[in-house]
């Protein structure tokens, strides 16, 4: 494998879906041979026991290691603590430190306001035990005012203690170069891992990345438009773009690939076979 992938899961809802995940995590095991597995945290710990429930299962039974999300928003340093500790007794190395979103209906922040606020703390509590991953957007956070004020959130995280970082996907690896070019100016200089979305539904993608600030190039958006009911066909193209995004990436030195699997298998196993990410050995 010429550079290391990681896949990111949600917590699955019902026993279904818990069958489903392990089936699918168990193939990319075996097939990609992943860094590690992410497991995402709703805003205020809505999904906090179904995250620690797969996160155990995960780095029990895949062989592979699982990275949880730990988002912060609403939280209090005493109940970061204890999540800190009860995931360092079950042998987690690693974190993914996340603002989060204010759930709806609650006013207090907890004691964390900003991600920086947080990747400190996981420092002042556990010293250097979790390597730390921290978000980064190549097109800016759809809350920041500008793209100045968004590198600079960017650098306090780093600045705090982040061991690298993953970005919010994004279809021009023009945005990931000048991300990168911008983030060489400021003089950071952990690893920024290119986070990618395989196009399996565009209606649901189009969703995502209203909500999220991920640009859908103009050209792409229209030609996923065109293809309307026919999934077949809008999957075979958004396979093709996506796997020339990963070649790219590649040849751009990216330091690894995390794919938002969105707990499933076979997009993110056909995607990596023909960017040449696997099948190497």
């Amino acid at each position: 494998m010429p550079i290391p992938v990681s896949c990111e899961f949600f917590p699955p809802k019902s026993a279904e879906g818990e069958a489903r995940l392990r089936e699918v995590y168990q193939e990319l095991a075996r097939e990609i041979r992943p860094e590690y597995f992410s497991v995402t945290f709703g805003a205020g710990g809505s999904t906090q026991t179904r995250t620690f429930e797969t996160v155990r299962e995960i780095q029990r039974d895949s062989g592979v290691p699982a990275a949880p999300h730990l988002s912060c928003i609403g939280s209090s340093r005493e109940g970061v603590g204890q999540i800190l500790d009860d995931y360092r007794e079950q042998g987690i190395r690693r974190i993914v430190a996340l603002r989060g979103d204010l759930p709806s209906g609650m006013q207090d922040p907890g004691d964390f306001r900003y991600a920086n606020e947080l990747v400190a703390f996981i420092r002042e509590h556990s010293g250097d035990w979790f390597h730390v991953e921290v978000a980064a957007y190549p097109e800016f956070h759809p809350q920041a005012p500008d793209a100045e004020t968004d590198l600079a959130n960017f650098k306090r995280k780093v600045d705090a203690g982040a061991d690298a970082a993953i970005t919010q996907y994004f279809y021009s690896i023009e945005a990931y170069r000048r991300f990168l070019d911008d983030c060489e100016r400021l003089n950071v200089d952990v690893p920024i891992v290119p986070g990618v979305m395989p196009i399996t539904n565009y209606q649901q993608l189009a969703r995502f990345s209203d909500m999220c600030g991920a640009d859908i190039p103009r050209w792409l958006r229209k030609r996923l438009e065109a293809f309307g009911d026919d999934m077949d066909s809008l999957r075979a193209f958004g396979h093709d773009v996506v796997a020339e995004l990963c070649r790219q990436l590649v040849d751009a030195g990216a330091p690894g690939i995390h794919f938002y699997a969105m707990n499933r298998s076979q997009p993110v196993i056909g995607l990596c076979r023909d960017a040449g990410l696997i099948g190497r050995d």
